[in-house]
């Protein structure tokens, strides 16, 4: 037991038959006390002393690589139960299932075909995004499975004009993908490819004193921005979500820099801080030389988005979180000061 370092760490313990018991700590020398201690005195804590006949462990340097190391072990050790153990929620998305002839926004929290924006935090909050981004668009809002004729009854929102009513045949399936396509658009850029005309309108109109004009784009200008900003931080197309996770490395002269590209976590790459420490230009260059060999795109991968929606939005966070506006788009600078930052006086 003196061996066993007191850090942050994952483990098993291994009993004669049956499987294993998985856990991760923050003390593992103190946890293992615990657990395997031989008191007979009556206890809630699980004792699991005179049992064990083997450990293992990983030690960790920060909650999301901790995370990381428990799903994967969870997944390999319990293909039928790493669900109930990781306790992992799927996270939301805005879904435009592009596969219908006439798109629609739904939100989801399996991914599949189609255009798929988030994560969210919550279904609350991904269906407030969704309704907010169809108050700016005319998608239909209805489920149904559209045979367009001019006898459908339509509904309200084809009577406030906030649908093209494609089910009464009021447009061509062209004319409606075009409208589904601005919506592809709007999401890609969060908000940009409205937001850039309208600024520009308004601004038109101001100079030409067409002052009641200005003000209506104004508001919409104003209104585009709240649409953006109720995203979040995170929610954007899966094959844009790419950043980098600046979190503290189990070895106390390194930090660990843990990528996300398309939805899926890279491995961990370990930054020596030894190296580093005579100019800040040299840790960029560092890092670039890095960055170019991290392949930037992935598959989406439901588990990874749920451990980063886990550790992004919660409390006890710990490290940074960079994120990219496109892969080809690192922010070098910023994933510098991140690693400054959580180095502290070991840079």
């Amino acid at each position: 037991m003196p061996d066993i370092p007191d850090r942050p760490a994952v483990f098993l313990l291994w009993a004669a038959e049956g499987q294993p018991y998985l856990a991760k700590t923050t003390l593992l020398r103190r946890r293992l006390r615990r657990l395997l201690s031989r008191t007979d005195r009556l206890s809630r804590v699980l004792r699991l002393g005179g049992v064990v006949e083997r450990l293992e462990y990983w030690t960790v340097g920060s909650q999301l690589e901790a995370m990381l190391v428990h799903l994967e072990l969870a997944k390999q050790h319990f293909p039928d139960e790493w669900q109930k153990i990781t306790r992992l929620k799927a996270p939301a998305f805005v879904h435009l299932v592009t596969e219908n002839e006439f798109p629609r926004l739904r939100i989801t929290t399996r991914l599949g075909k189609g255009i798929f924006a988030g994560p969210f935090p919550s279904r609350a909050a991904a269906e407030r995004c969704e309704n907010e981004v169809l108050d700016l668009f005319q998608v239909r809002r209805c489920e149904e499975n559209l045979v367009p004729t001019p006898q459908h009854p339509g509904c309200i929102y084809g009577e406030m004009n906030k649908c093209l009513r494609p089910c009464q045949a009021a447009v061509t399936p062209d004319e409606y993908r075009h409208e589904a396509d601005r919506v592809v658009q709007f999401l890609k850029t969060r908000g940009i490819s409205l937001l850039e005309p309208a600024e520009a309108a308004r601004d038109r109109a101001s100079a030409e004193m067409q002052f009641e004009e200005a003000e209506r784009m104004h508001a919409r200008v104003a209104r585009i921005q709240e649409v953006t900003s109720s995203m979040g931080d995170l929610a954007r197309p899966l094959d844009q979500l790419v950043g980098v996770a600046v979190v503290r490395s189990a070895a106390d002269t390194a930090i660990e820099l843990v990528f996300l590209a398309g939805g899926q976590w890279q491995e961990p790459r370990r930054l020596l801080l030894a190296d580093s420490v005579d100019a800040g230009q040299s840790l960029d260059r560092r890092l670039r030389e890095m960055i170019a060999q991290v392949p930037l795109t992935g598959k989406p991968n439901l588990e990874h988005l749920a451990v980063l929606m886990r550790w992004y939005g919660s409390s006890w966070r710990d490290g940074e979180w960079v994120g990219f506006d496109a892969p080809e788009k690192v922010p070098y600078r910023r994933i510098v000061n991140s690693v400054a930052r959580v180095a502290g006086p070991r840079l």
